[in-house]
């Protein structure tokens, strides 16, 4: 095992405080891209985030192979070097997998490991102690556990992350569950730092104690994510709460089809073509490309203007992808510049 890469983390932020949840970029032929990888990472970091989570949900992990994982990890590690705590997703119903996947993403220059809790099988409790624990002893990452029952069934009980807190590399959550019943008690038990892994609820958590979030509208609000945080911490509740109602609109976005769906046509109307998702995620509709590109409009989110001028005269994308390449005509009148 390789030493830990030494990032400057203030005490209790084990991975930063603003994540997004990276999409993969694949090419017009479905495959891996990874100069359009680096090139997002770079966007990202510049808008705002301290740190990446790739190969995760909203990064296909699912369909990609244990190789482009890897020349994913590195693509992006090269890319933001240590300007942003690169996470690798490293999470399957199968232990020995996970483990493989935790030891390829440490090889590849992985700053930490999110691992999610083990789907599809729904193993008892002791079963997501001896899983997360095998992950957490296969490296020397830290591990962020992921906790989200409406993906994986079962949830992580408190007595078990009360269990896992308990191991040196096992230092954070990542969490979907939105039981803020929970995580108090977690979080007054343990040393665990939580992380909000669903946006609706980014603010609350903050108020039990979360130290940041893992988002998927990172890809285009990361910048008032940490404007949020910062007059959170700052003590400036009414205008973290004015910049959380603010953002609304791209929730309202990201729920029409699903995060990785949501942020590759997001990015694609910002003028970042990060290409189609694998299936069995299919591409956004006309109708969805339309809803989201007035969501983000309502959120004075600014588009690509050569995407907003297709968007507002009905021409296609030209590439055929998903419904950019089909006629849709949308309103972006109430477009404006977010200062």
């Amino acid at each position: 095992m390789s030493p830990t890469p030494s990032l400057p983390r203030p005490p209790g932020r084990p991975f930063g405080q603003v994540l997004t949840a990276m999409v993969t970029p694949f090419d017009a032929d479905g495959a891996l891209d990874l100069a359009k990888a680096e090139e997002l990472a770079t966007h990202l970091v510049d808008l705002g985030n301290d740190g990446l989570v790739v190969n995760g949900t909203t990064g296909e992990g699912p369909t990609t192979t244990d190789a482009e994982k890897s020349e994913l990890v590195r693509a992006v590690v090269n890319a933001v070097g240590d300007r942003a705590t690169v996470v690798a997703g490293a999470g399957t119903y199968d232990t020995a997998h996970s483990v493989h996947l935790a030891r390829e993403a440490e090889k590849a220059g992985a700053h930490g490991l999110l691992v999610v809790t083990p789907y599809y099988s729904r193993p008892p409790q002791s079963g997501l102690v001896l899983h997360f624990t095998a992950v957490a002893d296969a490296t020397d990452l830290p591990v962020m556990l992921y906790d989200i029952p409406p993906r994986s069934v079962i949830p992580i009980e408190v007595e078990t992350l009360q269990r896992l807190a308990e191991h040196p590399r096992i230092v954070a959550v990542k969490d979907a569950r939105n039981d803020l019943r929970v995580g108090t008690e977690v979080l007054a038990t343990t040393t665990l730092a939580y992380y909000s892994g669903d946006d609706p609820v980014n603010l609350p958590w903050l108020s039990v104690g979360a130290v940041g979030f893992v988002s998927v509208i990172g890809h285009v609000v990361a910048d008032r994510l940490r404007a949020m945080l910062n007059a959170y911490e700052a003590g400036e509740v009414d205008r973290a709460r004015a910049l959380h109602f603010a953002y609304l609109p791209v929730i309202r976005a990201m729920g029409r089809v699903g995060g990785a769906v949501f942020a590759k046509t997001a990015m694609r109307l910002r003028g970042l073509d990060v290409g189609d998702p694998r299936l069995p995620l299919p591409p956004a509709t006309e109708d969805q490309v339309t809803a989201i590109a007035a969501d983000l409009a309502a959120a004075g989110i600014a588009l690509d203007p050569a995407m907003r001028e297709r968007l507002e005269h009905g021409h296609g994308h030209g590439h055929g992808h998903g419904a950019l390449g089909a006629r849709a005509t949308v309103d972006l009148g109430a477009e404006v510049a977010y200062r």
